[in-house]
């Protein structure tokens, strides 16, 4: 090999002392067989018998090539979300606002007419006022949904005609009127946790759990073997009637569907 010195030898390596001056920066082949991670044969020994001069040659290699780093330009993590959805999505419980307010689904038809353009004809409830409206939007237009936000608290007691939901980690309190819990209070039981929805601030509705579990207060006595059919009505803890099967009896805690309001399983 041309360029290198007499290599060292292994008695000279092993006592640290080469017996001759480190070879030049000229003198290194443009890359060091050693640096790139071998170990084998004599172009490492030659390596190492190099000493410092040879690390420094390529550490200066190293700088040469490192690209200036340039700062990142800053981006902006505050932005406005746009909350959008087609009327051929609407469903019942779709949240759209209107006008600035924010409105709820409960019914809605999908219209196909034999001549003219297919629309969607829905009744809808004011969030904010508890109004309810019929409205039609023509298919496949974009309408805005409302942003808002949940927070799930805890139904804690009734206060004279307001019901009280508790924060359980800060302990803080809310409250809705009874027309604003309206036919849901069929269902709500002290310790139930429940979504609250909020809307600028100001809470604007309430979601129950899909399946409540509630205690048979009131029914007649039925048949012991579940096998028998038939069904009578039976009176829950909250004042709820539901039609529950024969062998359903009083103490029984049973599943419903909150949505529905139909016997699920007993619990």
């Amino acid at each position: 090999m041309t360029g290198w010195p007499n290599p060292p030898s292994r008695l000279q390596l092993a006592s640290g002392s080469t017996g001759t001056a480190p070879p030049s920066l000229s003198q290194h082949p443009p890359t060091c067989v050693a640096c790139a991670g071998s170990s084998k044969g004599m172009a490492s020994l030659r390596h190492l018998a190099a000493g410092p001069a040879c690390h420094h040659h390529h550490a200066a290699s190293l700088q040469l090539r490192r690209l200036p780093s340039c700062p990142r330009p800053l981006r902006s993590r505050l932005f406005t979300r746009i909350y959008a959805l087609s009327s051929n999505d609407i469903r019942v419980g779709t949240n759209v606002e209107v006008d600035g307010a924010p409105w709820k689904v409960l019914e809605f038809l999908h219209v196909k007419p034999g001549k003219g353009a297919a629309f969607v004809r829905t009744k809808m409830r004011n969030y904010v006022t508890g109004n309810t409206v019929e409205k039609t939007f023509r298919a496949g237009s974009t309408l805005q949904e409302p942003s808002l936000s949940k927070e799930t608290k805890q139904f804690t007691y009734k206060d004279g005609s307001q019901f009280v939901f508790m924060d359980l980690t800060t302990f803080e309190e809310s409250r809705l009127n009874e027309a604003d819990v309206g036919d849901k209070q069929k269902w709500l039981k002290e310790g139930m946790d429940c979504n609250l929805l909020y809307w600028n601030g100001k809470i604007i509705d309430f979601e129950l759990p899909i399946t409540v579990r509630l205690t048979v207060t009131d029914t007649d006595p039925g048949a012991s073997d579940s096998a028998q059919g038939g069904t009578k009505p039976a009176t829950l803890e909250t004042g709820a009637v539901v039609t529950v099967p024969s062998f359903v009896n009083v103490g029984d805690d049973i599943l419903v569907d909150s949505r529905t309001g139909q016997y699920m399983n007993r619990a």
